[in-house]
């Protein structure tokens, strides 16, 4: 039996998912997303990190920080400086997802072999146990990892999903019923060349040609060609021309800094050439910075990171002001969610006419970019030490996550989704 066949029969037997109905897509907005997508949970991803460590530390004394007390982040995360490897840990990170009501991650995946890869089994074992499904976003764990990208979303498919026989790897189902992995890349489209502040050209570590990419999504296709509906392949660019000749089939944007207002531009971009789009439901943008000043003369300096969204001054010592900063990010989460199932539901616009909705958040525990929706010390319980510190936890840590779960559950329950307003 083809792995098409089976996966569809397991579905039917229980192991997964009814095919959604088909739907005339002209008509979508007289529809429900989820009368559209039986498995519309798992149309909403976390970006998941499982680096974080302290035997030994990693990741938690970035930028000259010194754990358990001083982290790598504006923010005292509930549990502490947690070891990702602990199933404890990731049996609550499990637990706090699945009542948000999404259903599924995109673990942050570092190649084969890797500290992150070895972690897979048992973070897919405990995700499973809670009905979550599990994907994959593809880093830069190299300056060759372009031309691997073929062979590893091969690697991950065997492993994963064929030698676990499909037990939570996620297959996107699109609205007529097809289904398939999606798999996000980053640092994907990039210049041949940067100039520097000094107007010193130098080569870009990693640089791939559109025919280099297309080498590489052209074999993932004929490799499965006959085991899915569809290996969907996203690119996180807002290069349009360079993601259609490199052979993806849309984009999906990470980054909070690409604001909500500037997402009806990029889907119309992405729809005139025939691509999918997916924007991310994002709080915001609240990064650490070093503390650590380059005073070499010839280092060109770099901006500090700006509060997302609306900038201004905050002082984080003042409750009012961490107060006013919570209204931001919750200001945020609201338009990133509406924004992006405005878009995915206009039938003017290229997801729609294929059928297809996913909207990946930004995220579960990217603490070092302050994006993180995993609940944070109230503020309330930091230490005498820890305020010392400066963090930015609000009264109440656990508001982005209450927040996107009142979202989504208003999405399953939902009237009908109404579309963008694309001039």
């Amino acid at each position: 039996m083809r792995r098409r066949e089976f996966l569809r029969s397991a579905a039917m037997l229980g192991g997964g998912a009814l095919l959604a109905p088909r739907v005339a897509w002209a008509q979508l907005a007289q529809h429900r997303l989820v009368d559209l997508f039986g498995d519309l949970p798992s149309h909403f991803v976390f970006e998941y990190y499982p680096w974080y460590s302290m035997h030994p530390v990693r990741h938690w004394d970035q930028y000259d920080r010194h754990p358990p007390v001083d982290l790598a982040s504006n923010y005292m995360p509930r549990l502490g400086a947690y070891d990702s490897q602990s199933t404890a840990v990731m049996e609550q990170h499990a637990e706090w997802i699945a009542e948000t009501g999404a259903g599924a991650i995109n673990i942050s995946w570092w190649g084969q072999g890797s500290d992150v890869d070895q972690l897979v089994p048992t973070i897919m074992d405990v995700m499973r146990a809670y009905g979550l499904q599990v994907t994959f976003h593809l880093e830069p764990y190299d300056t060759r990892h372009p031309n691997n990208y073929a062979n590893d979303i091969e690697y991950l498919i065997r492993t994963y999903g064929d030698r676990r026989r499909w037990d939570c790897f996620l297959l996107l189902q699109n609205a007529d019923g097809t289904s398939g992995p999606v798999f996000k890349s980053f640092n994907t489209i990039l210049s041949p060349t940067s100039t520097d502040c000094h107007g010193v050209v130098t080569p870009v570590a990693g640089y791939v040609t559109d025919d280099g990419w297309k080498q590489q999504t052209d074999r993932v296709r004929q490799t499965f060609a006959h085991d899915f509906d569809r290996v969907t392949l996203l690119a996180d660019s807002l290069d349009v021309g360079h993601t259609q000749a490199g052979g993806f089939d849309g984009i999906a944007i990470y980054d909070p800094n690409v604001t909500p207002d500037t997402w009806a531009g990029h889907a119309r971009d992405c729809t005139g050439r025939g691509l999918l789009f997916s924007f991310n439901v994002n709080s915001g943008f609240d990064a650490i910075a070093p503390r650590t000043v380059d005073t070499d003369p010839q280092a060109c300096p770099s901006a500090p990171p700006v509060f997302q969204p609306g900038g201004g001054t905050y002082n984080w010592a003042l409750a009012a002001d961490r107060e006013r900063a919570r209204t931001a990010s919750l200001g945020r989460i609201q338009q990133s969610f509406g924004t992006t199932i405005d878009l995915q539901s206009n039938p003017a616009l290229t997801n729609a006419q294929r059928g297809f909705f996913l909207a990946y958040i930004n995220s579960f525990n990217e603490w070092h970019e302050g994006d993180a929706f995993e609940p944070m010390l109230d503020a309330s319980a930091l230490t005498a030490d820890e305020r010392a510190i400066g963090y930015h936890d609000p009264a109440d840590g656990t508001y982005r996550l209450e927040a996107l779960q009142a979202l989504i559950a208003q999405e399953l329950a939902s009237s009908a989704s109404k579309s963008a307003n694309v001039r």
